[in-house]
């Protein structure tokens, strides 16, 4: 058995379907558009400005402004956001991350959250018997001392807005930031100047329209909601499932997030409080979010309650301080242990060699060279099943189309030859956990975005701009096929294999650099290995003789 052209072959297979998607999406009609269910309608409250409240068991009591200012739109800028907060709601309506540009080296900023037709937002707010952000009465119109805020060389900035009903309750939303620091405190300071005493409760939630790019069939990158409780450490909710079926889940601590291609935004409320987890979706925007428990504040008194919002890039080591499992939204898949720890050590290799490139080079030299005995070991098996090839065909030729005895002659000659038709199998299934395991790390890594390796390559999440590594590769591909034996007897399957290098070479155009690089590297490791083994069986051979 070959085994390494059976993997081919079924890569083959995946790779003809996965162009096929591709084309059938390019080519597809428009999607209509289809009208949310009664269940979501009804079981949904959206106010006047068409901001989703969550539900409470609050009597909606229409709480009236104390004046009636003109929202208007609060810039807040430090060292790594650029942050505008539209005063109704007090809401995160853009983020802008400073140190990530939208096109390599074009110095503009990338824009993460945006208010306009793809819209995606942050918001939260306090519902409940005396909460400010009711349905009937809208969002709050919150009063701020300036327009613009700027962090400059302080270590943090306090962002205050202040609303205060007729009845006396004031409350402040405070903003805070920390320098070089994705991470956003949300507090609600609650004075309590009134007779009676009050509840309200927040909420905080993220909202993402749907008609967004998603990611294609051959770069299956995950953009779509996210969270995580006691039961659930991480848990994907995609938008079709929100539309489909309202999430709703009690648990200590936990989190929500909304996550794309390096990028994640996050809402952590305090690990010690029962929160429940709720999601929804109206007009085709798709909403995730938490309610915290109710506090109550007495008469004359002060209460607050509070959130972390995170807006940036998927820094592992960043976001494993922030909450428990935050760092799974860094989507290695099933084999993420493996990742993570060939993710440490490309982070090793690169702080010595100050190269993604490199980093990505030497990593596939170390992975190769650990997984030599079990790569010997399966072309040992192939140049075995080479040397049978004439006997096999002798065999065919003297049996002809009676499997029955053709199959029990190949066995008794296996048996005789000891030989293990599957001695190359193992080999393989141990090496591709490794193998996927680094593709999805240089698949989901930030700091391989926009990444310069050398000449050409200027960008190793970008694919070649002049396709010259896929075409190596697929050099390389070739030569490895010529110096493996073919034991394939099947005229058919011969001439697959045949175009095999051609086919891939033409599917890894659209790769990322990075990960064609890693390929290339590895095929021309596999190329030295399979030179130094099948020399040494030859050698061998001779010395019998």
């Amino acid at each position: 058995m070959e085994s390494q052209r059976s993997f081919l072959f079924i890569a083959l297979l995946v790779v003809t379907y996965l162009l096929f998607s591709e084309w059938q999406k390019s080519n597809a009609p428009e999607p209509v558009v289809i009208e949310q269910s009664a269940e979501v309608q009804t079981n949904t409250i959206q106010n006047a400005n068409g901001e989703y409240i969550p539900e409470s068991s609050s009597n909606n009591t229409i709480v009236q402004e104390s004046t009636s200012p003109v929202k208007q739109l609060v810039s807040i800028n430090t060292d790594v956001l650029a942050l505008k907060i539209d005063t109704r709601g007090g809401d995160i309506v853009e983020a802008k991350l400073l140190k990530f540009d939208t096109e390599q080296g074009n110095g503009i900023p990338f824009t993460l959250m945006q208010n306009g037709p793809k819209k995606y937002v942050a918001q939260s707010g306090l519902i409940g018997d005396q909460g400010i952000d009711r349905v009937i009465a809208g969002r709050p119109i919150y009063k701020t001392s300036a327009k613009q805020y700027d962090l400059a060389n302080n270590e943090s900035l306090a962002v205050d807005l202040d609303f205060v009903t007729e009845d006396g309750l004031a409350v402040t939303k405070r903003f805070t930031f920390n320098k070089s620091s994705y991470s956003i405190n949300v507090e609600y300071i609650i004075k309590n100047n009134t007779a009676t005493m009050a509840s309200v409760q927040m909420y905080g939630q993220l909202k993402q329209s749907t008609l967004v790019e998603s990611s294609s069939a051959l770069m299956p990158t995950y953009r779509g909601t996210a969270y995580s409780t006691t039961e659930e450490r991480y848990e994907k909710y995609k938008f079709d499932d929100i539309a489909e079926k309202k999430l709703n889940i009690s648990t200590m601590g936990g989190w929500i997030a909304m996550s794309e291609h390096y990028f994640v935004s996050s809402w952590i409320p305090h690990a010690n409080d029962s929160n429940q987890i709720y999601t929804s979706y109206i007009n085709q925007d798709a909403v995730i979010g938490y309610k915290a428990p109710v506090i109550t504040i007495q008469p004359n008194s002060e209460e607050t309650t509070s959130a972390i919002l995170y807006v940036g890039p998927k820094d592992q080591d960043v976001l494993e301080t922030i909450a428990p499992n935050l760092d799974l939204t860094i989507d290695y898949g099933f084999l993420w242990m493996i990742s993570k720890a060939l993710f440490w050590l490309l982070i090793q290799i690169q702080s010595i060699v100050s190269n993604w490139g490199l980093a990505i080079i030497v990593i596939t030299l170390i992975v190769k060279g650990g997984m030599y005995p079990l790569t010997k070991a399966q072309y040992t098996s192939m140049a075995k099943m080479r040397a049978l090839a004439p006997k096999m065909a002798q065999l065919k030729e003297r049996f002809g189309d009676d499997r029955q005895k053709m199959s029990q002659a190949t066995m008794e000659m296996y048996r005789k030859e000891k030989v293990n038709p599957a001695g190359g199998c193992l080999p393989l299934l141990v090496q591709m956990p490794i193998f996927l395991a680094l593709y999805w790390v240089f698949l989901e890594s930030v700091e391989l975005r926009h990444a310069p390796f050398m000449l050409w390559i200027q960008d190793l999440s970008a694919q070649d701009p002049y396709y010259i590594l896929p075409i190596l590769m697929g050099v390389s591909m070739f030569v490895m096929q010529k110096m493996q034996p073919m034991t394939v007897q099947d005229p058919m399957q011969q001439k697959i294999m045949q175009y095999m290098p051609v086919a891939f070479t033409v599917f890894f155009f659209w790769f990322p650099s990075g990960l064609v690089l890693y390929w290339f590297i590895s095929n021309l490791i596999s190329i030295a290995q399979m030179k130094i083994i099948f020399s040494g069986i030859e050698k061998k051979k001779a010395q019998q003789a």
